[in-house]
């Protein structure tokens, strides 16, 4: 077989032994044990190959902003504020090179899907949604960018955002979120998104239940809406952080209720640690949506980046085994099986979240990364270092395995 290159000596998830990865044309012609062909071989050293990490949920519009923002309380609510009077005044160019420099770390750690949300309002405009269609232009060489038309800060009591949604659609973005808890009419604003995304035939995302108040929550009328418009598959959740705080057989009845109607859900730990439990003076709650369990019960469940360097989350890297692995170790998760599955909440989980084609087997596209662990569990349990990787069977990234030299004394 006539091969343009061969990734050789790689780990495959669930497979025993070590493959090559034979590419031709920018699609996996072949993966064997040993793949004899006068193509250039790359060795892979028996690290772990997969189709790299998937990003179901990140604001790049309002990334790297700490230096205009000065955090006092560290709540939701101060968050919000801060970021809305910081975004009247970004620019087109301030909001691209920002949503750059986190885009190339998320390149670097291996990401080759991502989901961004972008704001929308009589505040933004159209800027955000300008930069972030030049980001995906720019960057499609290593990842592939969905950008979700977004109304952080409510729709009834700014219906302009509405009309603008809309044309942010017809400009190129490819579904529309909405953010209920914000707005002072949670139903209608729920209806409102749906009415969007069913006119423009479109996915939905919706950031919901957001606190550790047990009452009041959005995701009934979330799925009932789903329900009623036929839109299993098509709909999106984060944060959902309430769930933390219910008591177990009502959780596993919404969660149910979830698997049922099709609704996927974005957990996203270091946000949902950072700005929950403020309230309280000891034995802080981890304030983190049982993405375990949902998992086990049949759930669509990713884990997220969300925020980076902002006031909603002052830290990050855009390393989503960073992520991973800090949520494996809050959620007090052990098993080999439990650590296996919040591998997949990262890669094939997230995948299929946001609708993308995923995956190493023949015929699919030759997006591949490699990570220095032998397996999935082992990649998590270390937050081991990405390697390299090819997006489209071309190289993106090289970051090189780590060297020792030892000296004798």
């Amino acid at each position: 077989m006539s091969l343009d290159q061969v990734i050789a000596d790689a780990c495959l998830a669930g497979q025993p032994g070590r493959f090559d990865i034979g590419i031709k044309d920018g699609v996996i012609a072949e993966i064997a044990p040993r793949i004899a062909a006068d193509a250039p071989r790359e060795q892979a050293g028996g690290c772990l190959a997969f189709g790299g990490f998937v990003e179901s949920h990140i604001h790049l519009d309002k990334a790297c902003i700490l230096d205009r923002c000065m955090i006092a309380d560290g709540t939701l609510a101060e968050a919000i504020s801060l970021s809305a009077a910081a975004k009247a005044a970004f620019t087109v160019e301030d909001v691209y090179v920002r949503a750059a420099r986190v885009m190339e770390m998320a390149i670097l750690h291996g990401t080759t899907h991502m989901r961004s949300f972008v704001e929308v309002d009589p505040r933004a405009g159209f800027r955000s949604l300008e930069a972030l269609l030049k980001i995906r232009r720019d960057y499609a060489f290593a990842a592939d960018l969905q950008i979700c038309a977004f109304a952080q800060e409510g729709l009834t009591n700014e219906p302009e955002t509405a009309a603008m949604l809309g044309e942010a659609l017809e400009a190129g973005a490819d579904l529309v979120g909405g953010c209920p808890y914000t707005d002072p009419d949670p139903i209608a604003h729920v209806s409102a998104i749906f009415d969007i995304a069913k006119h423009y035939d479109v996915a939905t995302d919706f950031h919901s239940d957001f606190d550790l108040d047990p009452e009041r929550t959005i995701l009934p009328e979330i799925i009932a809406q789903t329900r009623a418009r036929g839109y299993g598959g098509r709909v999106s959740v984060g944060h959902v952080t309430k769930l933390s705080a219910m008591e177990p057989e009502r959780v596993v009845r919404l969660v149910g209720q979830l698997e049922e109607a099709g609704v996927a859900v974005s957990v996203l730990p270091a946000t949902d640690l950072f700005l929950t439990g403020r309230d309280v003076d000891r034995l802080i709650p981890r304030g983190l949506a049982p993405a375990a369990l949902m998992a086990e019960r049949g759930v669509v469940v990713a884990l997220g980046t969300n925020n980076v360097l902002n006031p909603f989350t002052p830290f990050g890297d855009g390393s989503l085994i960073r992520i991973a692995n800090l949520f494996a170790n809050v959620a007090h998760l052990a098993r080999d099986d439990d650590i296996a599955a919040v591998f997949n909440m990262v890669t094939v989980n997230a995948a299929r979240q946001i609708g993308v084609r995923y995956g190493l087997a023949a015929g699919m596209p030759a997006d591949v990364v490699l990570i220095d662990a032998p397996d999935p569990v082992s990649a998590v349990r270390q937050a081991a270092p990405v390697v390299a990787g090819w997006k489209g069977g071309r190289k993106s990234f090289v970051r090189g395995r780590t060297q020792l030299f030892k000296h004798a004394r």
